[in-house]
């Protein structure tokens, strides 16, 4: 009997030693535990229009994913970044408005009030400078400012990660993105960049005429084009000197994106809104008393649904702009930009007011409204995930 019991301690023996063989060996088969890194990210294929800048300068460190920019939409519309979980990105960008809010002056959680309005965001790709005050040069860094702004999402960069560590549904984003499942404030910064990159907005009726898609922009539309980017000045005519009328728009709104700024004061200047001021705009990041009055020349695409308008959405419509620049610029502004001195259709002095006639404004703003990228706004790549 005891060799028996023996006998079958010796077998159990065996066997257990060859399960556990077995199951080491099947372990060290398993392509991919739960805890391991993914497969890298897939490169984002990003369509550039043929009328833009085909070169755009992007990061080495942060190239576009279709996983980052996935990961950067999500964020986008996450309210779990700000401080009482009331507010995102999306609270003051919306699409519809071509990522602006509608509102004067921007609002963020228990209600705060910005000094300044929602910039739009759109072909942020080309941008140099970024916000009105142009303090930050690039996405990953703007994207830092709103979230930790007491006024806007009022939340560290690191809490938000904290915060999105604890929800499955990011820590498998991050690890798609960034092959780790540890969330980091770098990371998030960098997955809201990749995002907003791809915010093209290039298929207005504009940019299909320019492109030769579409001929019909209307000889009010064309002549407002013609006006927007001449500067009143001689020209020489089949051979005779004449007068040519403009609205001096182009010396500032320059090229395909319409914001270049202009060629003394590059992207940051005065346009005489004020001579006092009661913000200091770039003067507030450089300390220089130069640059005060100075702000961002913003883009003018989809201008038609981004009112109200200037850093602080003092005027509300497209009337109201041309009439401020037609007759209204403080000439005696303050570090004003020297083309708004110089720029007027009063043949016999060039340093009076600009002076467009009624019609002239109605051509530009019929110009303007060509601008408007219906695709953009409805482009569901851009909306909100599904819950």
């Amino acid at each position: 009997m005891k060799a028996l019991q023996t006998t079958a301690w010796v077998r159990h023996g065996l066997l257990a030693v060859l399960l556990t063989t077995a199951l080491a060996c099947c372990r060290d088969k398993e392509p991919v535990t739960p805890d391991q890194p993914v497969s890298d990210p897939t490169p984002y294929n990003l369509v550039l229009p043929a009328n833009f800048n085909q070169t755009p300068t992007q990061p080495l460190d942060n190239p576009l994913t279709v996983e980052g920019v996935e990961l950067g939409r999500h964020l986008f519309y996450e309210k779990a970044l700000s401080i009482d979980n009331t507010v995102s990105c999306a609270s003051c960008h919306k699409q519809a408005l071509a990522f602006t809010d509608g509102l004067a002056r921007a609002t963020g959680v228990h209600g705060s009030q910005h000094a300044r309005s929602t910039m739009p965001i759109q072909n942020m790709l080309w941008e140099k400078d970024m916000a009105w005050d142009g303090a930050t040069k690039t996405l990953e860094t703007q994207a830092r400012v709103p979230l930790q702004n007491p006024i806007e999402m009022g939340q560290s960069v690191e809490a938000s990660a904290a915060k999105l560590q604890q929800m499955p549904k990011y820590v498998t984003l991050f690890n798609k993105a960034f092959k780790t499942k540890v969330i980091t404030s770098d990371n998030l910064l960098k997955a809201l960049a990749q995002f907003e990159r791809t915010l093209i907005s290039g298929n207005s009726r504009y940019d299909r005429y320019m492109r030769g898609e579409f001929s019909a922009l209307t000889a009010e539309e064309i002549d407002g084009e013609k006006l927007f980017n001449q500067h009143p000045q001689n020209e020489w005519v089949n051979g005779r000197q004449v007068f040519v009328r403009g609205a001096n728009c182009g010396d500032c709104h320059k090229g395909n994106l319409q914001n270049g700024g202009s060629l003394q004061s590059g992207n940051i200047i005065n346009n005489g809104l004020d001579v006092t001021f009661t913000d200091l705009g770039l003067g507030a990041v450089t300390g220089k008393s130069s640059d005060n009055g100075k702000f961002k020349v913003a883009s003018l695409r989809n201008i038609n649904l981004t009112a109200p308008y200037m850093h602080d959405g003092r005027f509300n419509t497209l009337e109201e702009v041309l009439d401020h620049y037609s007759d209204h610029v403080k000439r005696n502004s303050p570090n004003i930009e020297v083309n708004m001195l110089t720029s007027s259709n009063d043949p016999d002095d060039a340093r009076a007011q600009l002076g467009m006639t009624a019609a002239e404004k109605r051509k530009v703003i019929a110009f303007l409204k060509t601008l408007t990228d219906e695709d953009f706004v409805r482009d569901p790549r851009f909306a909100a995930p599904a819950p």
